[in-house]
């Protein structure tokens, strides 16, 4: 049986934000056959904790179950691969004590500020889900060979897999969660719910289309350079947005390159280049109330901010989020006053990397800490927890993730961030009242689209 690490204090040799760019990522051919063993093949544990609440890794299903019925890459609704399983227990504001040791700050914090509403559904832990066999190959040689570059802005290895399996430090841990096994084409018509502290809301609706290049099939296993991804935003809701679109180019190293964008106005017909497009800036739809960084929790360059390593600890996370998903889930039903109704929503005990980031002296940020929880199963960040530059809790948010059998991997789904102060939280990535689902790996998105000359064209 493999034992749980602890959440322990942070280590002078893993608190180190590489500023130096010493590499220092290899492990050991001893420590490298372990994946596939004792660890999973991307180095989750593959044993169960002491209490057998968090159970073995089965991986007995790659891609779509037996038992399921679903059509690859059209944008079908998610199916709920679990529809029997209930609720083993709720965690509500009369015993947040209990589990407060398995919850964030954010988390709790929520049970403080929506004591009579909030609650947090528990349901059995499920680990059925393996990664292709070449995901694994050549996560095991990224274990070996891969190595950290220009103060963690960088890495060599391979592109599919994460680069680390077997982190030793908070860079490592970092460059995994940006660079997951995920969708290499995705694209959907999406809402946004702006709910206010009242419970109205008022609504965004955008077009997002991915092209993720380090996942393509064509470039798994080829050395990690070049792009990382493509992507493309437009407003379709607010009207006073409708029309706008951006398209943008990320680096997978951060520090020989830098994350370029092009806006579209339909104003003045004019396509124009955004000089820095990332960090704090508001995210198209949110009115102004998320961050182009928050997406996924974080992404972009990480430069502003000195990272550190807190371990590794069991919590509370979303997990198998099937249900809320479904095509069949109405909005006036899930979005209510202050927080999602609780009964679309299925949490797991889990075990988490905890990433935490500070900004740096003399830069500029609207978050001046923030703190990530990251599944060892899949290296995504499920939970986060953003601090103002006074240091106070601000906000918190979770994106609820499930296993995409057009993939063969997670997909970051409904997303969730509670402004803590004003009681009002967005709803983001919400499809369950669109015809379509996310339209996942088709395949027939292309580096093309996604330039000045596409903006134009869109225009026309």
């Amino acid at each position: 049986m493999t034992k749980t690490r602890v959440w322990v204090p942070v280590m002078t040799t893993i608190a180190l934000s590489m500023a130096a760019g010493n590499a220092m990522a290899k492990v050991t051919e001893a420590e490298a056959a372990k994946l596939g063993k004792e660890l999973t093949c991307v180095g989750a544990e593959a044993g169960p904790n002491a209490d057998g609440s968090i159970p073995a890794f089965s991986g007995k299903w790659l891609g779509k179950p037996p038992h399921v019925e679903y059509t690859l890459h059209v944008g079908q609704h998610p199916v709920d691969v679990y529809p029997e399983d209930k609720p083993l227990f709720e965690i509500t504001a009369a015993n947040v004590d209990k589990y407060a040791d398995k919850l964030s700050a954010g988390q709790i914090a929520m049970f403080k500020r929506f004591p009579e509403t909030f609650r947090i559904p528990v349901y059995q832990s499920r680990r059925d889900f393996r990664y292709p066999d070449q995901i694994c190959e050549v996560a095991k040689k990224n274990a070996l060979e891969a190595e950290l570059t220009d103060g963690g802005l960088g890495y060599t290895g391979y592109k599919g897999p994460i680069g680390f399996p077997i982190p030793k430090e908070a860079m490592e841990v970092l460059a995994n969660m940006n660079f997951p096994y995920r969708a290499h084409s995705e694209e959907m018509i999406r809402d946004l719910a702006d709910v206010a502290s009242d419970g109205s809301i008022t609504w965004g609706r955008g077009v997002s289309k991915n092209l993720n290049i380090v996942t393509s099939p064509g470039e798994i296993g080829k050395p990690m350079e070049g792009l990382m991804a493509y992507s493309l935003s437009g407003a379709i809701l607010p009207e006073r947005d409708r029309g706008n679109y951006t398209v943008s180019q990320e680096p997978v190293n951060f520090a020989k390159n830098k994350r370029l964008a092009w806006t579209y106005d339909p104003g003045t017909r004019r396509v124009r280049q955004v000089p820095t497009y990332g960090f704090d800036s508001p995210l198209t739809g949110s009115s102004g109330k998320l961050t182009i960084d928050q997406e996924r929790l974080f992404n972009g360059d990480p430069s502003r901010y000195e990272w550190k390593l807190l371990g590794k600890k069991e919590m509370y996370i979303p997990a198998n989020t099937y249900r809320l998903h479904a095509n069949t889930v109405k909005y006036a039903d899930l979005l209510k006053k202050g927080h999602a109704n609780p009964d679309y929503l299925r949490y797991e005990l889990r075990r988490v990397w905890v990433l935490e980031g500070s900004l740096k002296e003399n830069f500029r940020h609207a978050f001046g800490k923030r703190v990530m929880f990251i599944d060892e199963d899949n290296w995504q960040a499920s939970v986060g927890d953003y601090y103002d530059t006074r240091g106070q809790l601000w906000q918190h948010a979770f994106i609820n993730h499930y296993y995409a059998f057009d993939l063969n991997a997670w997909q970051a789904g409904t997303s969730f961030y509670h402004d803590l102060n004003s009681g009002a939280y967005i709803a983001n990535s919400l499809l369950q009242e669109r015809e379509k689902g996310p339209i996942l790996n088709k395949g027939d998105l292309t580096p093309e689209m996604f330039t000045p000359a596409a903006l134009r064209a869109m225009g026309q």
